[in-house]
């Protein structure tokens, strides 16, 4: 095949390429697009939603509708996403909760991993362990050897989750075992839930993500913040102890984000049309400056490629930290 030949041909493929990326939004055009949250309405997953939908609306020129589904660590919405066709017609709002953690904890729960292709990241989420407002702790140090005497007393310190495998079930659970003392999980549907439980005095801590409310929260001395799971002190709770400051959880720093995510034979073109939009979006310097307000980490976006990476990565992380934690399916 001759040079001319051979630009000839790369020229069409490209354009076919072209034409059916353009075909395939062209087929989206008019139907709304479905962003499923796994959690019911109020919680920080819920709120990161609202912020992104209308921008995405805008960037997709579609309808772009939320839909709050929780039960089972996420595992329902994400059953929900994967029983409807590969068409980019619905994406799903998720992270190391539901995706990654819930199929190896629940039995029932039959989606994998690797079932869902994610396309782009909103947020990184820093972390804080709340607390009823007079649980007599204020720093980690304080909670350890307060989690020692209830244990003692045999009344174990209570921590809330959203679902069992949940990551914060699985955080309370690795915090039981670096302290050596028994802790009892209690699970709910979601954050809001569990945060009305928390402000009436019916569980002692959430380690959870959080937004502006839980800072309005704190404020108003509803809850109690204990200390933060970052490396450093958090910008919104500057006078907050990082557990790594304390003896007892010396290195116990975790993070979580937001990812969006479709199935996993979801067309190509389809999937870059997504991740397009979806990056324009994290860009967008309206969003970015409402997640930040609510004390949320905007990432640049990532490539494709790296988004992918990245999530597989998260996998093996997790899956190693549910092995050192003998995390059965139940």
């Amino acid at each position: 095949m001759d040079h001319r030949k051979r630009f000839t041909l790369k020229r069409t493929t490209a354009l076919i390429a072209g034409m059916t990326l353009a075909a395939s939004a062209m087929a989206q055009a008019g139907k709304p697009l479905t962003l499923m949250v796994p959690y019911p309405a109020g919680g920080v997953s819920d709120v990161i939603a609202r912020i992104v939908s209308p921008v995405l609306a805008k960037h997709l020129e579609r309808n772009v509708i939320v839909e709050n589904l929780g039960g089972a660590g996420g595992a329902i919405a994400a059953q929900r996403v994967l029983n409807l066709p590969a068409d980019g017609n619905i994406i799903y709002q998720g992270s190391p909760n539901e995706l990654i953690l819930t199929p190896m904890a629940v039995a029932a729960v039959k989606h994998k991993s690797e079932d869902f292709r994610p396309v782009q990241s909103i947020t990184l989420n820093e972390m804080i362990v709340f607390a009823r407002k007079d649980l007599p702790v204020g720093n980690g140090d304080e909670l350890a050897a307060y989690a020692a005497k209830m244990a003692k007393e045999g009344r174990p310190l209570t921590y809330a989750s959203v679902g069992p495998g949940s990551l914060y079930h699985v955080l309370g659970e690795q915090m039981s075992k670096v302290l050596n003392v028994p802790m009892t999980h209690v699970p709910y549907k979601g954050g809001a839930p569990a945060t009305q439980d928390l402000m009436g005095g019916l569980v002692d801590i959430f380690i959870t993500p959080y937004g502006k409310s839980y800072v309005e929260l704190v404020n108003s001395g509803k809850i109690k913040a204990v200390a933060a799971l970052s490396a450093e002190r958090q910008a919104s709770f500057k006078s907050v102890p990082t557990l790594n400051e304390s003896k007892a959880l010396k290195g116990f720093t975790f993070d979580t984000w937001q990812t969006y995510f479709v199935r996993k034979d979801t067309p190509e073109p389809v999937v870059q049309a997504l991740h397009k939009a979806l990056s324009e979006v994290a860009n967008d310097a309206g969003v970015r400056t409402t997640l930040e307000a609510q004390g949320m980490i905007v990432p640049k976006p990532l490539a494709l490629d790296k988004v992918t990476k990245s999530y597989s990565d998260e996998i093996a992380q997790y899956r190693a930290i549910a092995k050192s934690i003998n995390l059965q399916a139940q």
